[in-house]
């Protein structure tokens, strides 16, 4: 167990012996790391007192990351640094979280999600697997805020890009394999595979229209059938989609 000697591990943790351990970070009761973690200086790994916390195997955690109790993460949990993760989040497997990303708890997220950096992710949300979120999203689940009992989170579904500088209003739905342009505001749902630009953003089209105006694919989207990197080995990419075995 590599340690160092100012972190702060306390006897309520479950640390596993293979476990790397940053300076000044304090992981407090009730946190159960995973095998083969590796958590960086200046995190906290239990904050609040929502009760215990989970984190999967080969978690990799990078500086200045705070993630609070009364959370479940699957194997293989990658952040940023500056990284906050709230209370009541269940969350498959290989989220990729990225610097100052906020996922404001009580929300599910499923595998292989990807949030490249300064993502906000309210509550009651819930992202489906293989989900891109890219820079400054903002997601918002109160229509007319500030409310307690009205709010619901929007719905990300499987495979869908959301590009940066995206706001999604409350309730939303994004369909499956669709595609939101950069700098819109989604005000109501995506259908499925299609894409959507603008303020509000509005329907142009079929995901297949969109071509690379770089490079040398032809065809961009659906995404899988070009871009394969950084997902596990395990991962098989289909004319349907990204597979993987539960």
């Amino acid at each position: 167990m590599a340690i160092h000697p100012t972190a702060v591990i306390d006897p309520a943790a479950t640390v596993p012996a293979d476990a790397e351990i940053g300076p000044f970070t304090w992981v407090r009761p009730g946190v159960t790391l995973g095998a083969g973690s590796v958590v960086g200086s200046h995190c906290v790994l239990g904050e609040g007192a929502a009760g215990e916390l989970v984190i999967g195997e080969r978690a990799n955690i990078r500086s200045h990351s705070v993630i609070y109790g009364g959370s479940t993460y699957g194997p293989e949990l990658d952040t940023g640094h500056h990284v906050a993760l709230r209370e009541g989040l269940t969350v498959g497997r290989n989220l990729r979280v990225g610097t100052n990303c906020d996922l404001q708890g009580h929300s599910t997220i499923g595998n292989f999600v990807r949030m490249v950096a300064n993502v906000h992710v309210t509550q009651h949300s819930t992202i489906e697997d293989f989900v891109w979120m890219f820079a400054w999203i903002l997601t918002t689940n109160d229509p007319h805020p500030p409310s307690d009992s009205c709010t619901i989170g929007p719905t990300i579904e499987r495979g869908a890009v959301i590009t940066s500088n995206v706001t999604i209003l409350p309730g939303v739905r994004i369909g499956a394999g669709s595609f939101v342009a950069a700098g819109s505001i989604v005000t109501k749902d995506v259908a499925a595979e299609r894409i959507v630009r603008g303020t509000p953003a509005r329907d142009i089209g079929h995901v297949s229209e969109i071509r690379c105006t770089h490079g040398h694919d032809e065809i961009a989207y659906p995404w899988w059938i070009h871009f394969r990197r950084g997902y596990p080995a395990d991962v098989r990419f289909t004319e349907t989609g990204p597979q993987y075995d539960a």
